[in-house]
């Protein structure tokens, strides 16, 4: 099975944008852009305004991670500004879950949502069937760097065999200390999509193109495993 790999945008250096989205545009599948708002997770981080600034400059998929109280006060700026997954918390939509696919599918996009660690897979069990990819948080929502929380194992194997029986065609993304030393469980599990952040890519070299291709060795030896 071949993963894809969407590289987290909030965990590579600011001062070289230009340079390190060049080495991504040439290597990745998508890219994972985080918006927070400071109310649902205690952090900000990119925007609207930054998805609109890198559009013009990569071919790759855009697949917004929506960490917001209120989903619908952002879908279309973020859909305006050239997303093409928009992906809100389970959790935050859950009063007008099918009001909000709808909304997002109307702008012509692509419908994710994103499970928190302590939220199970029967809470969206009801639009399910809707859904292109669904995320599983394998650590708290909010920061980088967090640990692996390995009871989510159990989550991303119950959505692979769901897919199996049911022929949902939904993506399984992995957001969370994707790294060397969970990618055999991970990929064991069912995962299809790794989100690589700062301990899965952007700290194994300076260089990121050495970097990717560390990446790529340890994947590599865990897909052996798995």
């Amino acid at each position: 099975m071949e993963y894809k790999i969407s590289p987290s945008l909030m965990c590579m250096s600011l001062f070289d944008i230009k340079e390190q989205l060049s080495v991504l545009n040439r290597r990745a599948d998508m890219l994972h852009i985080d918006i927070m708002d400071g109310h649902y997770v205690k952090n900000i981080t990119l925007s609207p305004f930054f998805i609109e600034q890198i559009r013009p400059h990569t071919p790759l998929v855009l697949d917004v991670h929506m960490m917001v109280e209120n989903p619908t006060d952002f879908i279309a700026a973020i859909a305006n500004a050239g997303a093409d997954f928009i992906c809100p918390h389970a959790e935050t939509i859950n009063r007008d879950a099918f009001r909000v696919i709808n909304l997002i599918r109307s702008f012509g996009k692509k419908v994710g949502v994103v499970l928190n660690p302590a939220t199970p897979v029967e809470y969206i069990q009801h639009y399910i069937h809707l859904l292109d990819k669904i995320t599983i948080m394998t650590v708290d929502p909010g920061y980088a760097g967090q640990p692996f929380i390995p009871e989510m194992l159990h989550k991303v194997s119950q959505l692979r065999d769901l897919k199996q029986q049911q022929g949902y065609h939904y993506l399984i993304e992995i957001d969370g200390s994707c790294n060397a030393r969970t990618y055999e469980q991970l990929m064991g599990a069912g995962a299809e999509v790794l989100i690589v952040g700062t301990s899965g890519l952007f700290n194994l070299d300076n260089d990121l193109d050495k970097a990717w291709d560390k990446m790529l060795d340890q994947m590599r030896q865990a897909r052996q495993a798995a």
